[in-house]
């Protein structure tokens, strides 16, 4: 089977929301992390003090032939057709090691 990494980059606060629209969607789960933007648009003074908005980043595997669905998902939900919004790209996946699907119960021999 051919699994993808869809990843998408998000202004703080949102990535919750759009985990949520992409498990509607077929997403199994996903991983989120924090992160900041390096773009020299990115940065904004405070008291003359340069502050960088905070980024989440969305990681969902998906099996190749839902991916299409999720990524239509995450991109409406988070609006990334609107400048400023943030971005989505996928990658193929050419190995995995330790992904189990919720509807596979482990047998004592896979242990």
């Amino acid at each position: 089977m051919k699994y993808e990494c869809i990843v998408a980059i998000l202004p703080r606060g949102e990535a919750d929301r759009v985990m949520e629209d992409a498990k509607n969607a077929g997403a199994q789960g996903g991983t989120i992390f924090l992160a900041r933007g390096t773009g020299s648009h990115e940065a904004k003074t405070f008291f003359g003090l340069s502050v960088e908005p905070g980024r989440e980043i969305l990681l969902i595997v998906s099996k190749e032939d839902q991916t299409e669905d999720i990524l239509n998902a995450v991109v409406e939900s988070a609006n990334l057709k609107k400048p400023g919004k943030g971005i989505a790209f996928v990658l193929d996946v050419s190995r995995i090691i330790g992904l189990r699907h919720r509807d596979h119960i482990e047998t004592p021999d896979e242990q």
